[in-house]
């Protein structure tokens, strides 16, 4: 039994792992999760078990093997392994680690690590290097997942990852992954980041033209927004590309409605709450926009209680609409030159 992949890598870098992918070798995956006690789901199509764990990382069980790719973009075809062939099946060489537990005299479980490829050396060089020629054209998702790992672990181009870029976005619209790592992209704790990286290595292609100004601008803030907000800022970005337009991002990456309807938010012209998710859209979107004002503000310029509240706002938000005002302060004298008018 080994623990293969990033749980390692992280591990050798200090960082407390995420999640933990468990290899066994010559053994039934299903009955070892049974003996465990543990509650393991067993998924019978891909003969591997997951477990969520208390913290809420997930921990995956499944048996060595390898994988062969019909075709680029294709998805791979799993076949039983050894624990060698396993880790040389994965997509970057800090990825090839693995700690593997085995019997040491006196029955003391004695770890061990096996590296096959150099990987803790690249680790240590901080170079990330694919595990074969053909890595990023056999699955160009590889190339999104690349720049998510080089931005979050500092991690520098080899020149083997560059010569591939240009096979990879030859194949990249025959890899319907690709779509669910530029999501992920979006939950990075910088994903502008990923963005500069794959401009760095020619892909950026891949991208609307304007992400990576608007990621950049949500990145700078002094707080993360939340994913939704990274999310709506880049489909915010797509108006100008001619190849897609919004809904066709939106289904692509499979976001669902909200980040389409924060972002019709932020860009109309009514009052959110300054502490929103549209308001922290706005101001990066549009960082000339204002706080329209309120009831509150419209009582104290002399509207009476009542239905005339209503009236003046839906007044204002008509003007505001149309164009006609574009200051809190606009909006006073309108409605003080509109009051002005009214019987007394």
């Amino acid at each position: 039994m080994a623990l293969v992949g990033g749980a390692v890598r992280d591990a050798l870098l200090g960082l407390a792992p995420i999640d933990l992918d468990i290899v066994l070798v010559g053994g039934d995956v299903e009955s070892l999760a049974r003996q465990s006690g543990l509650p393991f789901l067993f998924h019978p199509a891909y003969q591997n078990a997951t477990l969520t764990l208390p913290d809420g990382r997930a921990a995956d069980l499944v048996s060595a093997r390898i994988e062969r790719y019909p075709q680029a973009g294709a998805s791979p075809l799993p076949h039983s392994g050894t624990l060698s062939q396993d880790v040389l099946r994965r997509d970057f060489s800090l990825n090839a680690l693995a700690l593997v537990i085995g019997e040491a005299t006196g029955g003391q479980t004695k770890p061990e690590l096996h590296d096959p490829v150099g990987g803790l050396a690249d680790l240590l060089n901080r170079e990330l290097r694919p595990l074969h020629s053909d890595s990023l054209t056999d699955d160009a998702s590889r190339l999104i997942r690349g720049a998510r790992l080089a931005a979050r672990l500092e991690l520098s181009a080899s020149p083997q990852l560059l010569a591939q870029v240009p096979s990879a976005l030859a194949v990249a619209a025959q890899t319907p992954r690709l779509d669910a790592e530029l999501r992920l992209m979006l939950s990075e704790p910088r994903p502008s980041q990923v963005m500069e990286r794959l401009e760095s290595w020619g892909a950026a292609v891949l991208l609307p033209a304007g992400a990576p100004r608007v990621l950049a601008a949500l990145d700078a803030l002094p707080q993360r927004p939340s994913d939704a907000v990274y999310a709506a800022g880049f489909l915010s970005s797509v108006a100008d590309q001619h190849m897609a337009d919004q809904h066709a991002w939106q289904d692509r990456l499979a976001l669902g409605p909200r980040p389409a309807a924060l972002l019709r938010r932020a860009m109309d012209h009514e009052y959110v709450s300054p502490d929103s998710a549209e308001a922290t859209l706005r101001g990066v979107l549009r960082p000339d926009a204002y706080i329209p004002l309120t009831g509150k503000d419209v009582l104290n310029l002399g509207v009476p209680a009542g239905p005339q509240v209503g009236k003046a706002l839906a007044r204002l938000s008509g003007l505001r609409q149309a164009g006609r005002v574009s200051s809190r302060e606009a909006e006073e004298a309108e409605l003080l030159s509109h009051l002005a008018t009214l019987p007394k």
